[in-house]
């Protein structure tokens, strides 16, 4: 009786979930009427259109057929062969959707109606069902982050049940959709190589590190089939998903560099390839001891700690970060809810803050407000009741909904007030420094509590 009224809870939660994407879905999208390059929509949707009338190897390759200035493709190949897969479905239901070289910033009813199914149809899982990041973004700006996040998130779940080539294996599938998955590479390497280590007898050990890296390797192998003609090929895919000529940041993104170059102009002072060095040298130098510390204090939730704090680190201080990156620290953030409940709900709620000028962007303010109150609400006044938490004397709590309270401010009166001549992008960098700063606390909370190893809720060491 008791797993049957689970199952209905868990599917009436999955019910509203896919509600709430749909009525999201009935707003703006990224670049919505904004020819000649439109947005993220578009980039999708062209994306389907090469992958279908062009050959796998110049995919990435810039041709006649395939201008790479106009949304070339910069993913691994999984987004592409998922790109392929949504654009034959496309084709067959109409062929201009994806019709080479006229079917670009295609802005049809049936085609958004199209589109916005195929994000119906992906899978969700549970802890990222309510997130208001992962809604606006997926469901409203457009992307597809939920399956790579998707998948990271599975390959936490397979290890923690000791299944440690599944986990390895989803983990590469996610890393080869986008490689942004790079944020979480050195916390599973590290706790799958300390796992190695941890079996008994030198020949099981190289077992199962000979079973786990040929796991990852015949993965790639399989995926990256197409360019491995030529070192040429794998080159030219390489480049096209590390394109250094961007910078450091794009936007006001709510990271160390941009907060520093608020007053000292780090980015105009520095070239891209010194840049890229610092970044690199600054990152090492938070992420290293993380790992190195969760490979000596191995347990399943030092290991969600160090998975959080490292993707925070390389959203904080790495190169090219995009203001929707702060999704790679915040889903697996979602793990530690029922450890740090309050501060994990504080933190989520300044991510899905520090992205307001994209919604503005995208004409998703509504969903924006809607959605953060209704998630505020639901967790705090009647999730974390039933965990039996109780917050109202805490300083804590206090602080918390002094934060959430200015976020709603800010975000209201930026637009409403307009910004000063002189500062006509005073409204988002205010909301990138104050979400920096929100992110940053949050970092130093997750290094203090992994180092301290200080745990509200014990999970079994796997």
């Amino acid at each position: 009786m008791k797993i049957n009224v689970i199952k209905a809870d868990v599917i009436a939660a999955l019910s509203v979930a896919v509600a709430i994407r749909c009525i999201v879905s009935l707003y703006s999208y990224s670049g919505a009427g904004n020819p000649p390059m439109y947005g993220d929509y578009e980039a999708q949707r062209h994306w389907q259109e090469i992958t279908t009338n062009v050959q796998p190897r110049d995919w990435y390759r810039n041709t006649t057929e395939n201008d790479l200035l106009y949304w070339g493709l910069d993913y691994p190949p999984i987004t592409a062969y998922h790109s392929y897969i949504i654009g034959i479905v496309g084709k067959g239901l109409n062929e201009s959707f994806v019709k080479l070289g006229e079917s670009r910033g295609i802005e049809s009813a049936a085609h958004k109606n199209f589109m916005r199914m195929t994000k119906s149809l992906l899978f969700y899982l549970l802890p990222m069902v309510f997130y208001p990041g992962q809604i606006l973004i997926d469901n409203g700006h457009f992307q597809y982050n939920n399956v790579s996040l998707g998948l990271c998130l599975l390959a936490v779940a397979a290890i923690f049940k000791g299944r440690f080539y599944l986990g390895s294996f989803l983990y590469t599938l996610a890393l080869n959709y986008k490689q942004m998955e790079l944020y979480h590479a050195l916390p599973f390497f590290i706790y799958l190589l300390r796992t190695c280590c941890d079996q008994k007898g030198f020949l099981s050990k190289l077992k199962t590190f000979a079973f786990i890296a040929s796991t990852v390797l015949a993965t790639f192998l399989v995926i990256w089939l197409p360019w491995l003609t030529s070192v040429t090929s794998i080159l030219e895919v390489l480049y096209r998903l590390f394109p250094i000529g961007r910078g450091v940041f794009e936007d006001k993104v709510a990271n160390f560099w941009c907060a520093l170059n608020v007053v000292y102009k780090i980015k105009n002072k520095l070239q891209n390839q010194q840049m890229a060095t610092l970044c690199l040298g600054v990152t090492a130098a938070f992420v290293l001891p993380i790992n190195i510390h969760m490979f000596f204090n191995k347990r399943k939730q030092t290991f969600l700690l160090s998975l959080v704090s490292t993707a925070m680190a390389f959203y904080l201080f790495s190169f090219q970060v995009h203001e929707k990156s702060i999704l790679l620290v915040a889903v697996p953030a979602l793990g530690l809810f029922s450890s740090y409940p309050l501060e994990t709900l504080w933190f989520l709620e300044a991510t899905v803050f520090s992205m307001f000028p994209l919604y503005v962007k995208d004409g998703l303010v509504i969903p924006f407000f809607a959605l953060l109150f209704i998630y505020h609400f639901c967790i705090k006044h009647i999730l974390l009741k039933e965990l039996k938490q109780d917050f109202k004397s805490s300083s804590l709590s206090a602080s918390s909904s002094i934060s959430i309270f200015s976020m709603f401010f800010i975000a209201l009166v930026s637009l409403y007030a307009p910004a000063p001549e002189r500062y006509p992008f005073i409204w988002p960098l205010l909301i990138c420094l104050h979400s920096f700063a929100h992110f940053f606390v949050y970092f130093g909370f997750c290094i203090s509590h992994q180092i301290s190893g200080e745990f509200n809720v014990k999970i079994k060491s796997a």
